[in-house]
């Protein structure tokens, strides 16, 4: 069996050569993407020439114009961001069927038993470093065995590891004083020394199989993918290159450090696995719609989408599947683009209604000097059955369609759920308990059926509830009296029914439930209110009058 190679590809000034291929900045001339990051801006992709005029990753706006104030610079976009990267994925897929992508800036490889086509893996990387050049990405790439290894070598590989000092450091004592944490290699006491990394023309390493360990040895810990404070805190110990962890005990390491620790290195060493796994989906549901001369009305807009949507809808059909969450995309004549989208309660196929839903969105649209493109795209789509691609009249014949207010209730929560969104809209199901306000579950109503019945309470329970809120009685005890103050206000009782009497789950520790045993009353004031007021007898907390819901 041949031994897995992977070949990891970093883009590391991908979002800003991008830009300035697109013609956001003059060539040339510094150029920055900027990025939010809290209260303040943040450069997050450089070009080879602002990183020249000394400028770096995280430095704020501000100082960066104070350093280079010829820097141009644009807003971060995820969004384009994200289908640049997946257009490199799919282009990587003429290498291997297995591509992986790692946002924002990175593709792992699988090329197992795919190198050979290409004259080697050196070859293979030559051939991807040309290409690379030819669409102005700058690229770092390395071959190895696991995805940690390839990885780390492609970021860190050449780089020198940094001195910090501390006053905890083993380093910094004297050479007699200190013991080696790494033996000897076999090679210094006379045997053979393992092969080094091959480099190959582009600049990239190859790392000759089962020859991980001696290719990380010499790398930074920040080279395995650990967190930030994890790093500082092995600095400070002296372990800063991997090789500086082959003789600390495993269990102190864990204790010290975690479990991600082991795991991050033992998946750099081959010894867990860590598979690559394609992201890109099989179907892909978009369609575009180019314009002669660039348009900004509401109405021109309308107009397109009518235009695409039964293309579209055919495409769903073909493949029996309804659309979920529908995204427009507006792009605009100075390269920027304007995205709406719309997510739905039901899978739907026909797409009739997803137009009034987007226009209600198109306020958000900014249209600038002129949308000349758009695109409509179903991001989200699921599997549907032949009877959902019927239409309403067909379903009504063969007795399936649904009843009216079903469909009105769908309508209803696509309608509000494409104005606040559809999370926030909610609906109740029964729940079995005994205590009142564990009777029902709360459940998001765009994914989740209807209660079908609702099981019938013993006793009357009030349509409000809320924390128990402390009721003052004229004086101590169970027997409720005649006259009571809550909220600032004194009540007179004109009515009450009770007590029902509810015990508290003893195999539950719930911190309103710690005043024990409760005696419920129905309570109707002279002014017309109608309460819920329960007597607490006590166990962890005190006893005492509570109120607890509203029956009006």
């Amino acid at each position: 069996m041949k031994p897995r190679r992977i070949m990891s590809l970093w883009f590391p000034r991908l979002a800003a050569e991008h830009s300035v291929r697109q013609g956001l900045g003059m060539p040339g001339m510094p150029f920055a993407v900027v990025g939010q990051e809290g209260q303040k801006q943040v450069l997050v992709s450089l070009s080879t020439e602002a990183e020249a005029a000394g400028l770096r990753r995280g430095q704020p706006l501000s100082d960066a114009y104070a350093m280079c104030s010829a820097l141009q610079t644009r807003l971060m976009d995820p969004h384009a961001d994200h289908d640049v990267l997946t257009a490199l994925c799919r282009w990587a897929g003429k290498f291997s069927p297995w591509v992986s992508e790692e946002p924002p800036e990175t593709l792992v490889v699988d090329i197992t038993g795919c190198a050979h086509l290409f004259g080697g893996e050196a070859a293979l990387l030559d051939q991807v470093k040309t290409e690379c050049a030819g669409l102005g990405l700058t690229l770092r790439a390395s071959i190895a065995d696991s995805v940690g290894a390839a990885w780390a070598l492609a970021r860190f590989s050449g780089k020198e590891v940094a001195g910090t000092r501390s006053g905890d450091d083993i380093a910094q004592e004297a050479r007699a004083t200190r013991s080696r944490a790494v033996r000897r290699g076999h090679w210094e006491r006379g045997g053979s020394k393992p092969e080094a990394m091959v480099p190959s023309s582009c600049g990239a390493r190859i790392v000759s199989p089962g020859q991980v360990w001696a290719a990380l040895a010499d790398l930074p810990v920040a080279a395995l993918r650990i967190e930030e404070d994890i790093v500082v805190k092995l600095n400070r110990l002296g372990l800063r290159r991997i090789g500086d962890l082959a003789g600390q005990p495993r269990a102190g390491l864990r204790r010290r450090f975690g479990h991600s620790l082991l795991q991050r290195l033992d998946q750099a060493l081959g010894t867990e696995p860590e598979p690559v796994n394609p992201a890109r989906p099989r179907h892909h549901f978009g369609v575009r719609l180019t314009f002669p001369e660039p348009i900004g009305s509401k109405e021109d807009i309308e107009a397109a989408i009518r235009r695409l949507l039964p293309t579209l809808e055919e495409r769903l059909r073909t493949t029996g599947r309804g659309m979920r969450q529908v995204c427009l995309e507006c792009h605009r004549s100075d390269h920027k683009a304007s995205r709406v989208e719309v997510r739905l309660a039901h899978a739907v196929t026909a797409l009739d209604r997803v137009c009034a839903l987007l226009m209600m969105k198109a306020d958000g649209i900014d249209a600038g000097c002129g949308i000349d493109m758009i695109r409509l795209v179903a991001t989200v789509a699921e599997p549907v059955t032949s009877r959902a691609h019927a239409t309403l009249a067909a379903a009504a014949h063969d007795g399936t369609m649904q009843s009216t207010r079903e469909r009105q209730t769908e309508c209803l929560l696509n309608r509000i759920g494409a104005r606040i969104g559809l999370e926030t809209i909610i609906r109740l199901h029964p729940a079995e308990s005994h205590i009142p306000e564990k009777t029902f579950n709360v459940l998001h109503a765009a994914w989740s059926e209807p209660a079908k019945a609702w099981p019938q309470p013993r006793t009357l329970r009030p349509l409000e509830l809320w924390r128990p809120e402390i009721v003052t009685m004229p004086q101590e005890g169970p027997e409720l009296p005649a006259t009571f103050h809550w909220r600032g206000r004194a009540f007179e009782t004109r009515a009450a029914l009770g007590p029902e009497r509810i015990a508290p789950e003893w195999w539950l520790d719930e911190p309103e439930w710690r005043t024990g045993v409760r005696d419920y009353w129905r309570v109707t004031t002279r002014t017309g209110e109608r309460l819920w007021l329960y007597f607490a007898h006590g166990a962890a907390k005190s006893p005492g009058w509570f109120c607890q819901g509203s029956f009006c």
